[in-house]
């Protein structure tokens, strides 16, 4: 006669597995949107009433440092660099956006050389990053 530690199991504890995928995708979900915000600046200030969030997925962060270095994303680039690289995501994606992020202590001649240059590249959709006051 069999006893009942004989018994063979036909189902799979699974939730340790699932527990450890879930971990996986938050920690890839992070790493991913962290790498797009750029380096740090100091941002100029605006009303809290003309600040938007911006999240989209594939968004492009030009940034202008204080010693008028550019960084697309991380990635410190020239004007003409940066003219080529976004000219081929535009090709790639029809409705690309950029969010150009200048330090409040940059020249303003940066800037403008960086959206001169995302007009020679063909975007029109720009968005200017700013601090809430």
């Amino acid at each position: 006669m069999a006893s009942a530690d004989d018994k063979s199991y036909d189902d799979i504890n699974v939730t340790p597995m699932v527990d450890l995928y879930l971990v996986l995708l938050l920690i890839f979900i992070i790493m991913t949107t962290a790498g797009v915000q750029g380096t740090k600046v100091n941002l100029p200030k605006a009303n809290k009433n003309s600040v938007q969030e911006l999240g989209v997925p594939g968004m492009q962060a030009v940034t202008v440092s204080n010693q008028g270095k550019i960084f697309l994303n991380t990635i410190p680039v020239t004007t003409a660099e940066l003219e080529s690289k976004l000219g081929a995501l535009k090709a790639k994606k029809k409705n690309l956006l950029v969010v150009v992020r200048g330090d409040s202590r940059s020249q303003y001649q940066g800037i403008m050389d960086v959206l001169d240059a995302l007009g020679r590249a063909g975007i029109d959709n720009i968005g200017m990053a700013t601090a809430s006051k």
